[in-house]
């Protein structure tokens, strides 16, 4: 499952924004800290290729893919130190996939802002630089940790010292980890130290309701735009949390009626999941076995064995092939079974790379 950490100072809108996402209820107030604890909740993933096949196959069971989001404390100058309460449930956030880094692009005198005055640009420097303090202090001791074993046998860990100290220069410089240029082997070593710098992250502009349709347009967006592009190449989703939990309240109707209004192609929550599933470059196909429909989301070029392994182990242990068909034909078609009488289903072997939108039978010895 598809896991995303929202951190960000106090009274940006974080738990408006859980909200509007998960139809939850996490406390929402206008002082800092009224986050004491995290939320976690889980959202299924909008899927229109779903809803399709599902109506085409009736199936007894559909299970769309879902994410889970975690929201967080607001972190705060000195988190790394101890100050205010983000810092203790950084942990919390390490394992996720990416980070929503949610800035306040709103003004409002009845909502304190613990740094007296809007400013996007400041505001996402305060936090980038408390995530790199905190992943400095991690990052210390594990170096420290592995002084001995370096010592011991030098040759074996020469690439994980030289690795492990090149992250600390960049922490030190003031270089979020992501925009290292690593290969994917020390991509997956420095997934596993779960540094927060190191994971992508969707910068989200919280604007005022009145300013939504102003989208990418809206000052403060060009400003923290310049900003975040200070440490590589990234780009800024616009939102207005509260209206997009208003949103969520209403019937499918008016809400499709007000985002017209507005010249919004989807709700702020929808367009957040799909640019997280862009940024992991991770892939949608659909398994259909025992009148059971279900989505799966994997990262691009996945082999079908692994794909397999994806959906239950034994498939990945007892792999044999995989029948694979198109997920746009399959709904052209409306059945299976037609699929296979004109030959549109084709047989797979463990290294073909599923794509977007397949359809999948895993055949396997259990």
């Amino acid at each position: 499952m598809l896991s995303l950490g929202i951190v960000g100072l106090p009274n940006v809108g974080k738990s408006t924004l859980f909200n509007a996402l998960t139809s939850g209820a996490a406390g929402v107030s206008n002082y800092p800290f009224a986050t004491i604890d995290q939320n976690v909740g889980q959202v299924p993933v909008p899927d229109p290729r779903l809803r399709e096949l599902e109506r085409l196959l009736e199936p007894g069971e559909c299970t769309p893919c879902f994410v889970q989001f975690i929201d967080i404390a607001g972190l705060v100058r000195g988190a790394s130190r101890g100050e205010g309460l983000g810092n203790q449930f950084l942990g919390h956030v390490r394992q996720v996939d990416a980070l929503i880094h949610l800035v306040r692009c709103f003004p409002d005198p009845d909502i304190v802002h613990v740094l007296d005055q809007v400013d996007p640009a400041r505001d996402a420097s305060v936090v980038e630089t408390e995530l790199m303090l905190a992943d400095l202090e991690v990052l210390g001791r594990v170096i420290s940790k592995q002084q001995n074993t370096w010592k011991t046998d030098p040759r074996t860990h020469a690439r994980e010292k030289e690795e492990f100290l090149l992250f600390q220069q960049c922490l030190e410089k003031g270089v979020p980890l992501r925009s290292l240029d690593l290969d994917p082997p020390a991509q997956r070593r420095l997934k596993g130290l779960g540094l927060l710098t190191g994971k992508p992250v969707v910068y989200v502009a919280n604007v005022a309701e009145e300013d939504y349709s102003l989208g990418e347009d809206h000052p403060c967006v060009r400003t923290l735009e310049q900003e975040v592009a200070r440490s590589g190449p990234a780009s800024v989703l616009v939102v207005s949390a509260s209206l997009d939990h208003e949103l969520h309240q209403l019937e499918p109707e008016d809400r499709e009626e007000f985002l017209n209004e507005l010249d919004l192609p989807a709700p702020g929550p929808e367009r957040l999941i799909r640019r997280g599933f862009r940024l992991l470059d991770l892939v949608t196909f659909y398994t259909i076995a025992r009148n059971k429909l279900r989505a799966w989301e994997i990262p691009r070029g996945t082999p079908a064995v692994r794909a397999a392994g994806r959906v239950h182990t034994d498939m990945e242990r007892g792999f044999i092939r995989a029948q694979v068909a198109s997920g746009l034909e399959l709904c052209r078609t409306g059945s299976w079974k037609e699929m296979h009488q004109r030959g549109r289903v084709r047989t797979e072997g463990r290294e073909y790379e599923i794509q977007d939108g397949d359809v999948v039978e895993f055949l396997f010895t259990p």
